[in-house]
């Protein structure tokens, strides 16, 4: 029999790269890269400019919201190509990169008061702001919305839980207990305890079963990480390309968060507000809520079981996660004395929100008005700020 020539077979060299997967990047990958790149060099020339603290507040502000977007859409990627249960410890250890940045270059710069605020500013964002507007949106569209109430009820308990935890310094002095004086090292021991805490949760995240109980109420699980990845019509990357765009997001919200810190004292001096205001407000929301605008996306497409889910892991893992990074690492940031004590009104801010998303998912129903009422108070504790 005549041996067939390659041609003759079918064959052709060309073919042995199509198992190769290019990237593929939608159109809403291509504006998020674009913003991404030019809200980079935008902040940095400005620095280098020396352009008014005002407008370098602003403009790296607006660059630390795209890049936070970046990371949240490079995570995903990284799911995808890592596997569904790897999606949701990712977002947990690397989805507030940009807001841990800012965080510690403001606790280097002194800014202490920026940075309790800012850790308190991302649980009020997300627990009023974002499943206010959520709650809203759904609402509007769809009308009352119905959701698991178990697996509500469970992440509002670990809120609840995560709050008090990271309450206890503050109560010990507040309440002038033999404990007073001895901040320092309670709040590294309540880190710690957290820390322990958010690693217990991931064997639960890796081991994903369909029931309930053997879920984590900590990390994204995989299901709801698809369900985020649908929401925003995103493209696949393959892995050296998500790996690349992190460590792109990651190195530029470094450089931005320095601006951000440098151009941040100045600016709240000229703007006549407070450091408290700047981080519970400005910081919080750049930094960690506008990645979670997703959370809206998925209440719109009527899937509230998934929107909550995402919503509301948010602040239990910055609780469980970035407060007590920050409280481990200050010493090496030259903060050696910075503890969890928080302001009363911080803390009563934290406490309440706590207990309010408690009650709003409780039933496994939302409203158009609950939405209002939630945002209605995040702007009364955003206000009362305002001056300190």
């Amino acid at each position: 029999m005549p041996l067939r020539t390659p041609r003759a077979s079918g064959w052709h060299p060309r073919s042995v790269t199509t198992d190769i997967k290019s990237p593929t990047f939608t159109s809403r990958d291509r504006i998020l890269l674009g913003l991404s790149g030019f809200s980079i060099i935008a902040a940095g020339a400005l620095y280098m400019l020396g352009a008014t603290p005002v407008v370098r507040f602003i403009v790296a502000g607006a660059a630390l919201a795209v890049l936070a977007s970046l990371v949240g859409r490079s995570v995903e990627a990284l799911g995808e190509r890592l596997g569904a249960a790897a999606t949701g410890i990712l977002q947990s250890a690397l989805g507030n990169l940009p807001e841990l940045f800012v965080i510690m270059f403001s606790l280097k710069a002194g800014l202490d008061d920026v940075v309790k605020s800012t850790i308190v500013g991302s649980i009020l964002a997300n627990v009023l702001l974002i499943l206010g507007l959520a709650f809203v949106v759904g609402g509007l569209k769809h009308g009352r919305q119905r959701f698991s109430a178990e697996h509500s009820r469970n992440l509002g308990l670990m809120l609840v839980l995560a709050v008090f935890i990271l309450a206890i310094p503050s109560f010990t002095a507040a309440l002038h207990t033999p404990a007073e004086g001895y901040e320092r090292p309670l709040s590294v021991f309540v880190s710690i305890v957290m820390l322990v805490l958010f690693a217990l949760s991931l064997p639960a995240t890796l081991s994903r079963r369909e029931k309930s109980e053997h879920t984590s109420p900590i990390a994204r699980d995989s299901e709801a990480s698809n369900a985020v990845r649908a929401a925003d019509k995103h493209g696949e990357w393959p892995l050296q390309i998500a790996i690349g765009m992190l460590a792109f997001a990651g190195i530029g919200a470094a450089f931005v968060s320095e601006w951000f810190v440098d151009a941040l004292e100045p600016a709240i001096q000229t703007l006549g507000i407070s450091q408290t205001f700047a981080g519970l407000v400005v910081v919080a929301i750049a930094g960690n809520a506008v990645e979670n605008v997703v959370g809206i996306q998925l209440m719109r497409r009527n899937q509230p079981d998934y929107a909550i889910q995402v919503v509301l892991q948010s602040p239990v893992q910055v609780a469980l996660t970035i407060a007590p990074i920050v409280v481990l690492m200050a010493p090496l940031l030259g903060a050696a004395a910075f503890t969890l004590v928080l302001s009363p009104m911080l803390i009563a801010a934290l406490i309440m929100s706590a207990i309010v998303a408690v009650l709003v998912v409780n039933d496994g129903e939302s409203t158009w008005f609950e939405g209002c009422v939630l945002i209605a108070l995040y702007c009364g504790i955003a206000a009362a700020f305002w001056w300190g």
